[in-house]
């Protein structure tokens, strides 16, 4: 089974230049041989590619070195060394790439193919057939390859999806995900199933415009601090257009509960009480009464749009579908709706 790697430091070296080649022509009955020593091949560069299919960090080691080819030495004849092969390194779309003494962000990855030369390769020395003049017909030195370049580097990964769902422990975010998605997290009844976050693709209206949701871990008092599963997962919902904060219908206490979350988030990045979010209070089959749930929206009505679901059930979840639409991703699917 793979692991939910989100942070990982490497080292990269690009490939050395080759070396400029000492080398004089010889031919039968030419009796002085001018130089024709070639120049040497550049060295590979180390490059980033985004890979949509990538989800997590997990092929990179910790502080392992990761080396491009260095350039071959130059030859007589005037023959160039052959260029060292870069090194392409795989990350998935959302990676950021920090340079790690200075933490200076290098480049952050946002579409799937992206490219990124992270080092570049050394440039191979000069032949000595360069160094030829008028006054000085045989030179019999060349120039030594340039060093790659080489950086410690962090790679971090910060999902890219459109919507986050975030809850205390066992609200049903996993559901809810399996639920609206192609996704299949793995769900238990019990509190932290989900120790890593999980990132599912809705399909709407024929596939006429889809949008992700992330499953964030669930966050207790104290996440921002290190408690619990701590802040290790609050940064995959930095990028996030849309909040939905679930509850757990069966055991609510929705004014403090929310109000906990959105401390946290607050307390993590303030930025995140800006979002525009939706409360979403799950497993509303327990309820005969329909009565009760008009209670409930009238009195926090004024903590936001509250809407009612049961993920195991499917209840309702078309209207949540269409909420998330409208308040969260108008833009795009507003051409699905007036066809």
């Amino acid at each position: 089974m793979s692991s939910f790697i989100d942070e990982v430091p490497i080292r990269v070296r690009a490939g050395h230049g080759g070396a400029g080649s000492v080398h004089f022509h010889k031919e039968k009955f030419v009796e002085f041989g001018g130089p024709d020593g070639g120049d040497g091949g550049m060295g590979g560069n180390v490059t980033l590619v985004a890979e949509a299919r990538m989800m997590t960090l997990e092929n990179y080691l910790p502080d392992r070195l990761y080396s491009a080819a260095d350039g071959d030495p130059g030859l007589g004849q005037n023959r160039t060394g052959k260029h060292g092969e870069d090194l392409v390194l795989k990350v998935p779309v959302g990676t950021q790439v920090f340079d790690e003494q200075t933490r200076e962000l290098l480049h952050d990855f946002t579409e799937d193919a992206e490219t990124f030369v992270l080092a570049k390769g050394g440039r191979g020395g000069k032949g000595n057939v360069f160094f030829k003049s008028s006054t000085h017909q045989t030179p019999r030195f060349a120039q030594p390859g340039e060093d790659g370049e080489e950086l410690s580097i962090i790679l971090q990964l910060k999902l890219l999806a459109d919507i986050g769902i975030v809850g205390l422990p066992n609200a049903g975010k996993s559901t809810l995900l399996s639920k609206i998605t192609h996704a299949h997290p793995k769900i238990a009844g019990y509190a932290f199933t989900t120790l890593s976050p999980n990132l599912g693709v809705v399909h709407r209206f024929n596939d006429m415009f889809r949008y992700t949701v992330a499953d964030i871990p669930g966050i207790i008092e104290g996440a921002s601090k290190g408690v619990g599963l701590g802040l290790s997962f609050l940064k995959h919902i930095e990028r996030v257009q849309g909040i939905l904060f679930l509850f757990d219908g069966g055991n609510l206490i929705l004014e403090e509960e929310l109000e906990m979350l959105r401390n946290e988030l607050g307390s993590y990045n303030k930025t995140l009480l800006e979002k525009p979010f939706l409360i979403v209070i799950n497993k509303m089959d327990i309820w005969d009464d329909p009565a009760f749930t008009e209670e409930i929206k009238a009195t926090y009505s004024h903590l936001g749009e509250i809407v009612f679901i049961s993920a195991d059930k499917e209840m309702n979840l078309e209207y949540l579908m269409e909420r998330i639409d409208k308040v969260f991703l108008w833009e795009r699917s507003k051409l699905a709706y007036e066809n």
